[in-house]
């Protein structure tokens, strides 16, 4: 097969429907309406440090068969897969670790595919070669390296094959087993177990506060402000700016209507925290979550609970609450591997490198180990 590789930097140039078209996994995160709210609500673009790149590949009669979320990255923030050593290690060496290329969604570590491909008997090719194209890419514009965020299995294996180097972490998802509700969830709980989450939820209620579920699409602008400034508390209480803007929200769910959803907690009819949520694929993913003050063990029911809730009542087979926190074992989240892909144009460094992460996926191997030990579930063989 012959392809054409190209490079757009503006998402508005290319057609929803032919972007969307490459993907049929319904993961909202790689969508065209999403990607290109972020370049229009000004969240990516120059001034941002990411600097939009989409990989583009064309058939011979000029029809997009595959494409990439791809990035120009003047720093390493907003990606939730850490490489500040191997910057702070190049300069070491006197060498520019920046600008790197970076496939990902933006300020989103959430697994999806990455290498999108048109469906068909060529897929496979067709991942091949957009896995090719991002590691010459990268040594034509000579830049550092060339990375890939949150892959999924057929990606991963696709870009290891075209030279890149293998890397792993942990996250923790819920699994839908089939309950009938939040109790039958429960009753595979070890009974103290069982008993503490019970006891975190009551005391949301013994706060008298309620928790109103709220459809995205629905939020007028005036209360995407006030939802918004809760999750701004949370990243300024931390020392950073927000990476998103309340018009960003706004914009993702007039779009992408039923994608997003809000657990908004108030008291008295005053709002006092919300959790934001995206869905999408059969899956629901924790975002952003802020609060007024503090409220004993709301942020377990608004960010946890409630969306165990969500995906028992819709039937969706998994929930990733977000990035780290051990925490969220006692709550039944299990621990998962994630995978990510990373090309270093630098032959000395690359070794090196790879060194570092034969013994990091070790370590990475046992903690997951030692996490699936913390499991509030009954001991015996998993429902």
């Amino acid at each position: 097969m012959r392809f054409s590789a190209d490079t757009v930097g503006r998402l508005a140039d290319l057609p929803a429907a032919d972007w969307d078209a490459l993907d049929a996994s319904g993961n909202p995160f790689v969508r065209h309406a999403f990607l290109e709210a972020l370049e229009s609500t000004g969240c990516v673009g120059d001034a941002s440090g990411w600097r939009p790149r989409h990989l583009v590949l064309r058939d011979a009669e000029g029809t997009l068969v595959g494409a990439v979320p791809r990035y120009l990255k003047d720093h390493s923030w907003g990606e939730f897969v850490f490489d500040w050593s191997w910057a702070q290690s190049y300069a070491r060496a006197g060498l520019a670790y920046y600008p790197k290329q970076l496939a990902a969604v933006p300020y989103t570590p959430v697994e999806g595919p990455r290498l999108l491909v048109r469906p068909g008997p060529d897929r496979e090719a067709l991942r091949a070669a957009l896995a090719e194209c991002l590691r010459e890419m990268a040594a034509l514009d000579g830049v550092s390296g060339a990375h890939v965020n949150y892959t999924t299995p057929e990606d991963q294996a696709a870009l290891e094959a075209a030279g890149f180097l293998a890397r792993q972490d942990c996250r923790f998802l819920w699994i839908n087993r089939g309950y009938r509700d939040f109790e039958d969830f429960l009753d595979r709980f070890r009974s103290e177990k069982r008993k503490k989450a019970r006891r975190e939820r009551r005391k949301v209620q013994e706060a008298g506060i309620t928790l109103t579920s709220l459809e995205g699409s629905t939020i007028d602008d005036a209360t995407w402000h006030v939802i918004f400034g809760f999750s701004e508390r949370t990243f300024l209480r931390h020392g950073n700016e927000h990476y998103l803007t309340p018009g960003f929200l706004a914009e993702v769910s007039r779009r992408m209507p039923g994608t997003v959803h809000v657990k908004l907690a108030e008291r008295n009819g005053v709002p006092v925290a919300a959790a934001i949520f995206f869905e999408g694929g059969g899956s629901l993913y924790g975002r952003y979550w802020g609060a007024a003050g503090q409220e004993d063990s709301l942020h377990f029911e608004a960010c946890y609970y409630q969306g165990i809730d969500h995906c028992i009542a819709r039937g969706l087979a998994t929930f990733d609450p977000g990035t780290q926190g051990e925490h969220k074992l006692a709550r039944g989240f299990e621990p998962t591997l994630t995978r990510s892909a990373h090309w270093l144009a630098h032959a000395g460094f690359s070794s090196a490198i790879a060194r570092h992460l034969e013994r990091e996926r070790a370590a990475v191997a046992e903690y997951v180990a030692m996490a699936e030990r913390h499991l509030p579930f009954q001991r015996g063989p998993a429902p």
